[in-house]
């Protein structure tokens, strides 16, 4: 059972932007605890991806407090976010096709060894390590991302983020385009996340995901928050009502 008594991980509280005079998030307040998965959901144009945006970086809300582990902190691009261990893996990965898993995993963090040369030993073995604590099964380690399944590929964009050290994960529909099995890896994966105390924050479609992996889902609608709801009280009828017709079941109120 999932401890939700303590300080969230992350907190976002009352987060508001516009563009253009349209309110893409509206008075918005979700939270994130540790070793739990959150599900944001809602049809396109919902809003679930500019508040996400807010967090990882990308964007800057006009109103609203973002707190990291109860502390408030100001998060204005990229790199303040991973300056509070947040990483996001979206949906393209952001992995050199041309490149082997090592190598994907330390771009441009590359470690060098005392001539200034790289240290390809050294990334690789690194990298056998945090796969094996990953994805045992991983061990296509020579050969070019491109010729990866694609949870493999998830593999290594996760191995990336967790290697240095992510604490909060912000995952952007991982198991889109992947088949079953694939998607059963994805799914191994983000229970061994949880396990090592990792919050995620999952964007995702699929209903029958979310009631798979998440902890938690928060629905939204028209820039608003519909509400959060525990998915293990919930059936995936009561929340594609939320998603469709903006209402947070009565059990779940």
């Amino acid at each position: 059972m999932l401890n939700r008594t303590g300080t969230p991980l992350v907190e976002l509280r009352d987060m508001s932007i516009s563009f253009g005079g349209i309110k893409a998030v509206d008075h918005v307040t979700v939270d994130l605890y540790p070793g739990e998965v959150v599900g944001l959901l809602g049809h396109n144009g919902a809003g679930k991806s500019t508040l996400i945006k807010c967090l990882s970086g990308a964007y800057k809300a006009d109103a609203g407090q973002i707190l990291i582990n109860g502390a408030e902190v100001d998060i204005n691009n990229p790199r303040d976010a991973r300056a509070q261990n947040i990483e996001t893996i979206y949906q393209t990965l952001a992995l050199a096709d041309n490149l082997n898993a090592a190598s994907n995993l330390f771009l441009g963090r590359e470690l060098v060894g005392p001539g200034g040369f790289l240290d390809d030993s050294k990334m690789e073995a690194e990298t056998r390590k945090i796969m094996a604590r990953l994805n045992p099964n991983f061990r296509k380690f020579n050969v070019p991302v491109s010729a990866l399944s694609g949870g493999q590929r998830q593999s290594v964009a996760i191995a990336r983020a967790v290697y240095f050290n992510a604490k909060i994960l912000i995952m952007d529909e991982p198991t889109a385009a992947l088949g079953p099995q694939e998607t059963q890896m994805v799914a191994e994966l983000i229970q061994e996340l949880k396990a090592q105390g990792l919050g995620i924050f999952l964007i995702e479609h699929d209903i029958h995901n979310v009631m798979k992996l998440c902890d938690r889902a928060s629905v939204m609608k028209n820039g608003q928050l519909v509400g959060t709801v525990d998915v293990k009280q919930v059936t995936d009828e009561d929340i594609l009502s939320m998603i469709i017709l903006g209402k947070k079941p009565a059990k779940a109120a």
